[in-house]
Formats: C-alpha cells, structure tokens, sequence
C-alpha cells in the first residue's frame, strides 16, 4: 500500500472530518496527517485499528513463544500427554 496518495494536510481534516471519516470506513486505509509540511499523525477506521492490534498481539505471542524454545524452555507433546492421563481420573 501506498502511503502517499493518503496524505492530507491538518486543514483538509478540520474542513472535512465528517466526509474523511466515511472514506477511512469504506477504504480502510490510513490517512496521514501533516502539519507545515511534515507528516503527524496516521488516521484509521476503528475496525482496522482493531484488526491491528490483534495482529500485534498474536506476534508478541510467536515470539514469546519462540524465546522459550531458544532458552530450552519446551516440552515434548508426548511427555505432556503422558502426564495429563496419568491425572485423568478412571471410570
């Protein structure tokens, strides 16, 4: 995706929020802001936001995850289904 045809100065928004927070629903893409020239801030519908953050979360999990393998921190499936049937009661 390209940034640069998303680009609007702070006035544009001010004149025109109602009509760039429909474009940001129906386009879902981000909006940058700039202020005397320089980029500011990033606008996005709230849906993807959402989206995002999801994905960040999931990202941190993998590489959670991925710190314990490198430290040694794992366990092999079989080993934890032996140990989780050895506590299953009998009927």
């Amino acid at each position: 995706m390209r940034y640069s045809s998303q680009v609007k100065p702070i006035s544009y928004l001010k004149a025109n929020a109602a009509e760039v927070l429909t474009n940001l629903a129906e386009r879902r893409e981000p909006l940058v802001i700039t202020q005397n020239g320089e980029a500011k801030a990033v606008l996005q519908d709230v849906a993807s936001f959402e989206e995002t953050q999801e994905t960040l979360a999931l990202l941190k999990i993998l590489a959670l995850g991925n710190q314990d393998v490198a430290a040694g921190k794992t366990k092999c499936a079989a080993e934890i289904v032996a140990r989780l049937r050895a506590k299953r009661p009998t009927a």
